[in-house]
């Protein structure tokens, strides 16, 4: 079981995620984590460019949109985290973010 679980929709923000999930990888460097990303059937390459860049990370891609709630649900269903985080894909976490907070919480 991790720590946290940080789960992320994405639906056409390809740039913007990809900003987003380097951002996370430099957090959780020294945290437990998992990260999940639900793609609502992007057009833009988003799921091509998540496995390709961070394999490290699980994705769900949705054949179809099946809106913001059900996609943060079916990651919820699969999340192993003590915590979860739901983080929208145009956010940049500071690198000691989840450090500080898993101190906090624990």
């Amino acid at each position: 079981m991790a720590d946290i679980s940080i789960i992320i929709v994405s639906y056409n923000v390809a740039e913007f995620l990809t900003l987003c999930l380097d951002s996370v990888k430099n957090a959780i460097q020294q945290v437990d984590a998992e990260v999940i990303i639900v793609d609502n059937a992007s057009v833009d390459q988003s799921v091509e460019i998540v496995k390709h860049r961070f394999p490290e990370f699980k994705i769900i891609a949705n054949k179809d949109n099946v809106g913001f709630s059900k996609a943060n649900n079916q990651a919820l269903a699969i999340a192993q985290g003590a915590y979860i985080h739901y983080l929208n894909p145009d956010t940049i976490i500071e690198e000691d973010y989840y450090i500080k907070n898993l101190q906090f919480m624990l």
